[in-house]
């Protein structure tokens, strides 16, 4: 079936729903359902009209418009996207890690992001010579070019390089001190993402890092996902050691309880000095000249800082597994 017989003029169909055996679309609704990752509880958006239905090779993949928060796009049954408020999600993935760096970064990596929302952010940073992207499924980014022209202008940017490949593969095969950042924009812990939660990959990426390089990944929700939080972190202790370990966080109102957190470490650099995470070490980068990308609706300095000040359960649950860094 081709990708324009997949088209639905109208409201209908059932989504997969990560871990849910149910419908996830029900009389104009939208309901986000996983039993596996966010039990008992469901974000619903009214819709509009279903402007893409298809399956790749490794996922489910939908577009539908919405009554509120424009196009969505939706992988599996779980929202990845909406036009109102990705900027929060895309802006932080990529601010918090390039602008704490010591030194502007040149080369870095994004393993997933399909969408070109990272990327997007990702050019904003003059000092970048080269960007490479390792997406798994072509089908998003296909997907996203077609209907989210916001997001996927980042790869008409003349220093990304596109990889349709395994992200693990692609990092195992980098030589030794590779990137000066890598940012991980995995989608929840379950079917193919899996593995980019676990011990290898971070092996792997540690390898791929220059010294006082960093890695940024999705790193869930405080109020639904604190033990896996913990244990993540612990295992980077352990991976990078000697460098930093953090945990910060976004709010974005579409995913599940409206919080999504990163996990960020750093690898000492040649004077054994690590990265303050909860510190920039420079302003918010502008948009390069001639760009036709908006100004920043969610980074600044201020909410850097804050993006690691948790409310006192999270803390209390996430800094006995946070490794400060020395900072410059």
């Amino acid at each position: 079936m081709s990708q324009d017989e997949h088209l639905a003029h109208g409201v209908g169909g059932a989504g997969a729903g990560a871990g849910a055996g149910e419908d996830t679309v029900m009389k104009g609704w939208f309901s986000e359902v996983s039993d596996e990752m966010w039990p008992g509880q469901a974000l619903s958006l009214k819709m509009n009209e279903v402007l893409f239905k298809g399956k790749s090779d490794f996922q489910d993949v939908m577009v539908f418009d919405s009554a509120n928060y424009g196009k969505v796009l939706v992988l599996d049954g779980v929202i990845q996207a909406t036009e109102r408020d990705e900027f929060s999600y895309q802006e932080m993935i990529a601010h918090l890690p390039l602008c704490a760096l010591r030194y502007p970064a040149k080369k870095v990596l994004v393993v997933g992001g399909g969408d070109g929302g990272v990327l997007r952010e990702i050019t904003r940073h003059a000092s970048v010579e080269h960007l490479d992207i390792a997406e798994l499924d072509a089908m998003v980014v296909d997907v996203s070019k077609r209907f989210f022209p916001g997001m996927s202008c980042g790869f008409d940017d003349p220093r990304v390089h596109l990889h349709i490949t395994d992200g693990i593969k692609w990092v195992d095969d980098a030589p030794e001190s590779t990137y000066d950042a890598i940012i991980v924009d995995s989608s929840d812990p379950v079917g193919p993402a899996s593995v980019l939660f676990e011990k290898p990959f971070f092996e792997k990426i540690h390898k791929a890092l220059k010294p006082g390089g960093v890695v940024c990944t999705q790193g869930e929700c405080v109020w639904l996902h604190v033990d896996l939080i913990k244990d993540v972190l612990e295992m980077c202790k352990g991976i990078f050691a000697g460098g930093s370990v953090y945990y910060g966080f976004t709010t974005i109102p579409t995913y599940p309880s409206g919080q999504i957190g990163f996990v960020l470490c750093s690898k000492p650099d040649e004077e054994g000095k690590t990265v303050d995470f909860t510190k920039p070490h420079r302003p918010p980068p502008m948009a390069p000249e001639g760009s036709s990308l908006k100004p920043l609706r969610y980074y600044n300095a201020a909410v850097h800082s804050a993006a690691f000040c948790l409310p006192e359960f999270a803390r209390a649950a996430v800094e006995p597994h946070v490794v400060p860094g020395t900072g410059f």
